[in-house]
Order: C-alpha cells, then structure tokens, then sequence
C-alpha cells in the first residue's frame, strides 16, 4: 500500500504535458479485437488501467507489448470470446468487449462489470441495443452469455440517454454488422470521435461521431490500424487545477483546449486568467477563487470526472458554490475525506453545497476512486501543513506519475510506502 505525502504551501508553475486519453485508450485496445494481425497504438499512457486492459485482451488471445509510448498488439485469427471476473471485476471498461467479440465471434462470455464504485451505472442500455440488433443474452452466475448466431443485423437504436460505454458497444457491434445500424442521443464525447477515426482506419464505415446521431455502413471484414491516441482532456483539466489552487501559473502542452471548453469557461468563471493556443492552455491562479456553480453533463457539459477537483478549488472560494451532479449518484463519497482538511462541503440528494473556508488544514485522507485521489492530492497542495492521501493505487489507475508531474512544477509531494497498516489514518 503507497501514499501520497503532500506538503502545501508552494506556488506550482512551469509547464506539464499530457498523454492519451485513459476513456480512450481502453477502448482503442478493445477495437484491436475487431481485425487479426497486428496493430499499433501511439501516445498510450502508462496507467494501471491499460495494463488490465492488456490482460483481458491476453486473456482473448492477443498478445500487448509496450514499445516506449506505444502498445503493439498482435490479434490472432481465432479468439477465445471471454472476459473473466477476476479481471472484469477491476475496470468498468472491460464490458465493452462485449460487442467487440459478439461482432467478431458471434458469442462473448463477460462477468458484469467492477471499476470505480460510483453507485448504480445499470447496462441495460448496452444490452438492449444490441438485443435489436439480433443478440441474445442470458445471465449465469454473474456472467453474461451473449449469443448472436447469425451475426448482428444494423438496427435503428435510440438511448435513453447519450451514454458513453453504451455508444461504443453499439459502435463496435455496428461496425460488422449487416446492413445499416443508426445511432440516436449517442454520446459525443472526444473519445467517441476518436474511436470512431480508429475504426475508420481498420476499415469501418461510420459517419456522424460526435454528433447525437451516427451512421454505420456494417463491412464484412476490418483490417489491422496504426493510431495516436487523443490527448487526456481530463489529465489535463487536473492540472489546470493544480495551477489554479496554489495561485500559481502552469501550462498545459500537448492538448486540446476545445475539449475542456466547459471546464475552462467555469475556471474564468472563478478569478482564473486562462489563455491558449491550438495545443496548449494556460491557467493563472488568483489568490482566492471566486464561487461558481455548475452541473455535470454529458459533453459539450462539465465533464463529472472533473467535479471532485473542482469542488477542492472552490472549498477556498470567497462565497457559496452549488453543484449538481447529474452522472453518477455516488460520486459524492470524497466529501467527507475533504472536510477532514476543514472544508465545509455538504451534500443535499444530489446537490454539493461548497461554502468556501480561508484555508485547509493537512491530515491523513484516503482516495476512494481516481479523481476523488487527484482532488485530496490538489487540496492537500493548498492545505497547511503535510497531507497524507493513502490508497494511491487509485490514482495510478488514471494518471501516469502524477507525483513526478505536480514535482515538476514546484510541488512538495512524493510517493512512500505506508509503513503500518493498523495505523494509515492515525
């Protein structure tokens, strides 16, 4: 078990770059899946989540092997169509293999899902578009056994709800399926977009990504890709923040500042001067933040895997924030660890009541999930005094070296080892 060891009080400043996109990435790996030979993934963050992705797919039958900042895989001809619990069960991710191997194999053997316990994120979704498109499914002992023996047929699919995880598995199963498959309230994250520009280079068909309705021509067979994966807007968007809580001034290399254009116009909202250009974006950070509210959303919306790191800024706001989380019903479970640094956060169903204190106080925290660690990590570098944030294993789970990067630009903060385990929050 690591914990960070923050000690605030520096100004951060200097310059940061990002890798690929995590909500990328993974399902770039899952795409390898749809075509035999060899591909390559370029700009592939070094985070635990790629590594359990790589031993699902190994699991399948490819084979991953990192090449500096990219991942060669190799996919065989013939596959073994399964995701096991003790895998599936570490990354939420792993369910989108789903349609990847009923497309490819016409059968998929998937224990539901683990990942970030973020309350009920049902699949029903998934599931029902991909039934209209001629799947079958039965659920025994916590796996999902999915059938579609004479291969998906394209079907008009409307989602309750732009769902992220449900547009790809529909864009996967789509893309070999016969005839056309169409899209409705699909998702339009970056991420989708860029899925889709990989696919398009293995050979699919698919128009409209990134627009609430994409098209899919279904083709009979794909052919192996080479692709850089898009820049992590949310990476990116975590050290904005960094910057903007320690009064400091960083910039951000190697992104795109159109995908955090919520985030940036809340940050403005705040005190921040923001300035960019086409890869980069800069935050100066006042010398207290002013309280903004806002609500999670589906993109172009603020993203609700930014809203813990937002909160720890405008814990030190001069006013009352509000914010309102429409994505996930139990993302709210970093607030307790937050008011034990002395800041004064309630929730009200699904409301966040922020009333911004002068200054926070170090102390032992734990990170429940990613961005709730990233957030303890940020607060802890505003906080007086040392802040241990234990579980940094969530962290990696998201984020390659985040102590080494916040180092880099002035921040006291390393990683150790917790040396007894009957004492991590004393």
């Amino acid at each position: 078990m690591e914990q960070f060891v923050v000690t605030g009080g520096a100004r951060l400043s200097g310059s940061v770059g990002v890798l690929g996109a995590k909500n990328a990435v993974l399902k770039h790996l899952v795409a390898t899946l749809m075509a035999p030979g060899e591909h390559h993934l370029d700009n592939v963050p070094g985070i635990l989540d790629v590594e359990i992705m790589c031993r699902v797919l190994r699991h399948i039958g490819a084979s991953c092997r990192r090449r500096g900042a990219g991942i060669d895989v190799e996919v065989p001809d013939e596959l073994r169509p399964e995701a096991p619990l003790d895998l599936v069960r570490q990354m939420r991710a792993s369910i989108l293999v789903l349609g990847a191997l009923l497309a490819r194999c016409g059968e998929a053997h998937v224990a539901l899902p683990g990942g970030d316990d973020f309350g009920a994120r049902p699949i029903d979704m998934h599931l029902d578009g991909l039934r209209s498109m001629g799947a079958t499914f039965e659920l025994r002992h916590g796996v999902l056994h999915a059938t579609a023996p004479g291969g998906l047929a394209g079907a008009e699919v409307v989602l309750e709800f732009p769902s992220v995880g449900a547009t790809e598995n529909l864009l996967f199963g789509g893309v070999m399926a016969k005839g056309r498959t169409i899209i409705q309230n699909a998702a339009r994250e970056p991420e989708i977009e860029d899925l889709a520009a990989m696919l398009g280079r293995m050979g699919a068909r698919i128009h409209g990504a990134g627009t609430s309705m994409i098209e899919i021509d279904g083709v009979p067979a794909m052919e192996p890709a080479r692709h850089r994966v898009v820049p992590d807007r949310l990476e990116a968007g975590t050290y904005l923040i960094a910057g903007a809580i320690t009064g400091g001034t960083v910039k951000v290399v190697d992104c795109v500042p159109a995908h955090l254009r919520m985030e940036l116009r809340k940050l403005e909202q705040a005190g921040c001067g923001i300035d960019s250009g086409p890869d980069w974006v800069q935050v100066a950070g006042p010398e207290r933040p002013g309280p903004v509210d806002f609500a999670t959303l589906p993109f172009p919306g603020f993203h609700t895997d930014m809203h813990p790191q937002m909160v720890a800024l405008l814990s030190l706001a001069s006013g009352t924030s509000v914010i309102t989380e429409n994505i996930y019903d139990a993302r709210f479970r970093y607030v307790g660890e937050l008011n034990r640094m002395g800041a004064d956060v309630v929730t009200e169903g699904q409301h966040v009541v922020v009333r911004g204190v002068p200054g926070l106080s170090g102390c032992p925290v734990e990170a429940c999930d990613i961005r709730a660690g990233a957030a303890l990590v940020l607060a802890g570098l505003a906080a007086e005094g040392v802040t241990r944030v234990l579980d940094a294993q969530h962290v990696d789970r998201g984020y390659y070296d985040f102590a080494g990067k916040l180092a880099g630009l002035g921040a006291q903060v390393r990683r150790e080892a917790v040396a007894d385990e009957a004492n991590r929050m004393a």
